[in-house]
């Protein structure tokens, strides 16, 4: 007899053909929940959901439509959905010029040499494509997600939501005000959200994670790591275990007074 807590449940996962996406697949999985595996890229989730002995859900979470027949296909197939799990996202792409100068100009603040500090010019040269498709993906795919999730959850009267925000949406950081942006609304809509079906006994919850090792940090340069790295207090990047964890704790039964909270899992960031 399986005595797993999440034996039975069904997971819908958005962004787990990778990262924290995966780790939150194999963590779900592990303790007894059928995994629905989404992402944009349809060989990494078909992977994964090999892995975890799931299903794969390929398509853009920015694609509403996309976004309700697959949680339809869900009910469909399970009849019931339990967890959701927006994590789906992307990671600002040209920074490390600003950073660069960021760099240059810490130093020359510390010298007090304010008037020789230099413009960023992130935000000036941000493309109204690229600041769209960051709002898109993460702001509008936690809102497709969790409208489709809610029709279904709100019959069954249950269900955990964990909308996957970051540290730079409650301390927004230059050089990302897209991704701040779009963090920041993760966390609002969340609590908006939990306060209006909490008697439905549906909880939902918005996770913050700091600096985690992940291919999103790919692009960040050598400088741009070991400066980061020195304003985490304990001194290194989290990993993608350790966030799966707090997640798993959040669909769990462990967690049943908790909803419209916000954890941060930071490792003691100082922004």
């Amino acid at each position: 007899m399986n005595n797993s807590p999440l034996d039975g449940q069904v997971a819908f996962i958005t962004g787990a053909g990778s990262g924290l996406g995966a780790a939150f697949a194999s963590r779900l999985a592990q303790d007894g929940a059928n995994v629905v595996v989404n992402d944009l890229d349809p060989q990494a989730a078909h992977h994964i959901a090999s892995v975890v002995e799931g299903i794969a859900s390929p398509f853009d979470v920015t694609d509403s439509s996309a976004f309700d027949a697959a949680i339809s296909d869900v009910f469909d197939r399970f009849g019931r959905l339990d967890i959701l799990i927006n994590n789906a996202g992307i990671a600002p792409s040209g920074t490390a010029a600003s950073f660069d100068k960021a760099i240059v100009n810490q130093m020359l603040r510390m010298e007090t040499r304010i008037s020789e500090m230099q413009p960023l010019d992130y935000l000036t040269s941000l493309s109204d494509q690229d600041w769209d498709r960051m709002i898109r993906v993460h702001l509008y795919g936690t809102f497709y997600g969790c409208r489709a999730a809610l029709r279904v959850m709100q019959q069954q009267r249950f269900g955990t939501i964990v909308n996957i925000s970051s540290i730079l949406g409650q301390s927004p950081s230059a050089g990302a005000a897209h991704y701040s942006t779009a963090k920041a609304g993760i966390i609002a809509f969340t609590k908006s959200v939990a306060d209006e079906t909490a008697h439905l006994g549906i909880r939902v919850n918005a996770v913050c994670p700091g600096y985690i090792d992940t291919p999103l940090l790919t692009p960040f340069s050598e400088l741009m790591m070991a400066a980061i790295v020195t304003r985490i207090g304990i001194g290194r990047l989290g990993t993608v275990g350790e966030i799966a964890e707090l997640v798993r704790f959040l669909v769990g039964p462990e967690s049943s007074y908790c909803t419209g909270s916000v954890f941060t899992a930071s490792g003691g960031y100082n922004a």
